[in-house]
């Protein structure tokens, strides 16, 4: 059994500062081929939705197969969507 993509974009940012590593609204990576292209502190909140999603959970209140969250960094908060991707 294959395990399904994961794309990981940036969708908005609430805090007053840029991002540190240089993200903005738009960017997309792949989880397999680019995570090390993102910003560690956003990884580590992304790693528990990641493999809900990977291995068939779904997160509450979320459309199926997507997961929202914000990085840790207050003056950032970058928001990021995960989807996972059926081939």
């Amino acid at each position: 059994m294959n395990k399904p993509k994961i794309k990981i974009t940036i969708i908005d940012r609430k805090g007053p500062c840029g991002c540190h590593r240089g993200h903005k609204i738009g960017d997309s990576f792949d989880f397999d081929t680019e995570r090390g292209k993102i910003c560690p502190m956003a990884m580590h909140i992304a790693f528990p939705y990641i493999d809900i999603l990977r291995y068939g959970g779904e997160i509450p209140k979320q459309p199926k197969g997507v997961a929202v969250f914000a990085c840790s960094d207050v003056e950032t908060l970058n928001v990021f969507k995960i989807e996972r991707i059926e081939e």
